[in-house]
């Protein structure tokens, strides 16, 4: 089964907005799971993943060019 969560032209700004949300809503979902886990070797996994999405984020503003008016995103959820 597929999910399709995003297609479509956006205006750099709404995708920008669209990817951080997304990338924010991931993150909170590690830092509610940290809250209540208790083996320290999930709790680093989930602070490396948190710390790889932000990296992520801060590296895609970075590449992202301002001149660009519309960016395409294709964002898909598989399901096996």
């Amino acid at each position: 089964m597929q999910i399709q969560l995003i297609e479509g032209q956006f205006q750099r700004e709404d995708a920008l907005d669209l990817i951080t949300q997304m990338i924010h809503v991931k993150i909170r979902f590690h830092e509610k799971k940290i809250d209540n886990d208790h083996s320290e070797e999930d709790i680093r996994a989930r602070e490396t993943k948190i710390k790889k999405l932000q990296k992520e984020l801060f590296e895609l503003r970075q590449q992202m060019k301002p001149e660009s008016k519309q960016v395409k995103l294709n964002a898909v959820i598989n399901l096996d």
